[in-house]
């Protein structure tokens, strides 16, 4: 392997037999039956990337692309059936909440024992000791049993180990979502740090906005085969489109909205809310919904900056005069945000006879912070002092948006700052 290459994935497959029933497992592997009675699962299919030293590299893919198995061959938790991994230089990972953690011992005694199967001395742990102590910032919990942690507790600990042992590269697996906000503000200026003085990371995240920021490539994997590698901005509008189901594989052609072929229900771009409040006495419907990002693509991933339109498209059961066309974007608390109507914009929606369609357009730009949030519709009427719901559909669908600059508070408000 080039020495400008840290870590080198060649052809990797990882393949799981599949029972339907325990019993099937033991006949055949003793023997008891000819007749193959598992199935083949490939958690990874002929997957290839580099990684140079000094790079951050994200990878990112829905559950069950393969992100955790790659990592955890990288770092020789699992071995794979076929292909080969080359590393060159010490790695520290952090993996799934408990791996390489004795339950029963101490903070303490765990940071030994992780720290000797990595190849340290006693003595250097020492030295080491007060360091990840102080960065963990658990206080007395240090001397418990790591099975009365809470998984921040637990989170905090485990990355304090992982970053302080010196690696040269330094393999994260998701476990910064546990983590309270500072202590993922914390982690984050280490991978700062990290980069300046060269070393590698490789880290996975659905937090796409940390991609973005952070890394200087990112992979997208689906369904265990690699679909693209690249700039984080390219890749992660890639994404998006799997994410709607646009990319049935890395060798699909990506959907338009705009094209003949598009789904025909907007709807079944998304996943929606399970416990959405659905109520209203439907002489308006709400039969349809899309949120369609920058570049014309069905997607509930936005960037923010970018403009994007939300859609609803209303069937009337009667005659439904004046109706008005509304959404809200509310916080995961539930604290109303953002939104507007038609009324508020001055666009009166015609009256509506039986059976008659209207679709409405809200367009305009991302100015929410990066996160989280979630979207409600409706659709009303107001007649003299009464208020009358059509349908409303509250925190039907999810929105994440993707940020490389956030500033104080839920919004921005697009400062622009001048020195002299």
């Amino acid at each position: 392997m080039n020495n400008d290459m840290a870590i080198q994935v060649d052809g990797v497959t990882k393949i799981y037999k599949l029972y339907d029933r325990p019993r099937d497992r033991i006949v055949e592997a003793l023997g008891f039956s000819k007749k193959k009675r598992g199935r083949e699962h490939y958690a990874l299919r002929d997957v290839s990337f580099s990684v140079k030293r000094g790079e951050c590299v994200g990878i990112i893919g829905t559950n069950g692309a393969g992100k955790s198995t790659i990592l955890k061959i990288i770092t020789g938790v699992l071995s794979p059936t076929g292909g080969t991994i080359t590393v060159n230089g010490r790695i520290s990972a952090l993996l799934e909440l408990g791996t390489g953690f004795n339950m029963e011992y101490s903070g303490i005694e765990n940071v030994y024992l992780n720290g000797s199967m990595i190849g340290f001395s006693k003595e250097e742990i020492d030295r080491k000791l007060p360091e990840i102590l102080s960065f963990a910032d658990i206080g007395d919990f240090a001397t418990q049993p790591v099975k009365t942690y809470s998984s921040g507790m637990f989170v905090r600990l485990a990355f304090a180990v992982a970053i302080n042992i010196d690696p040269e590269i330094l393999i994260v697996d998701e476990a910064l979502s546990v983590g309270d906000v500072f202590f993922q503000a914390k982690c984050f200026r280490k991978f700062e740090d990290f980069k300046r003085q060269g070393k590698t990371i490789l880290f996975v995240s659905h937090d796409l906005s940390s991609i973005q920021k952070y890394c200087d490539r990112a992979i997208l994997l689906n369904k265990g085969s690699k679909v693209a590698e690249g700039r984080p901005g390219t890749v992660i509008d890639l994404y998006k489109k799997v994410l709607v189901q646009q990319v049935e594989d890395h060798n699909a052609p990506v959907i338009n909205e705009n094209r003949q072929n598009a789904p025909v229900s907007w709807k079944a771009n998304y996943v929606t809310n399970p416990v959405c409040q659905d109520y209203g006495d439907r002489l308006v419907e709400i039969v349809d919904y899309a949120v369609v990002d920058h570049e014309g693509t069905f997607s509930s991933t936005l960037i923010k900056g970018k403009p994007f339109d939300i859609r609803l498209r209303l069937r009337a059961k009667g005659n439904a005069p004046a109706p008005i066309a509304a959404f809200t974007i509310r916080d995961l608390k539930g604290t109303d945000l953002t939104g507007t109507n038609t009324m508020f914009e001055g666009k009166d929606i015609p009256p509506m006879a039986p059976g008659e369609e209207r679709t409405v357009t809200f367009t305009q730009r991302m100015n929410l912070q990066g996160g989280q949030y979630l979207l409600s519709l409706g659709c009303t009427r107001f007649e003299s002092d009464s208020f009358q719901v059509y349908h409303r559909l509250y925190d039907v669908i999810s929105l994440s948006i993707i940020s490389d600059k956030n500033t104080v508070g839920i919004y921005d408000m697009e400062s622009t700052v001048s020195i002299e």
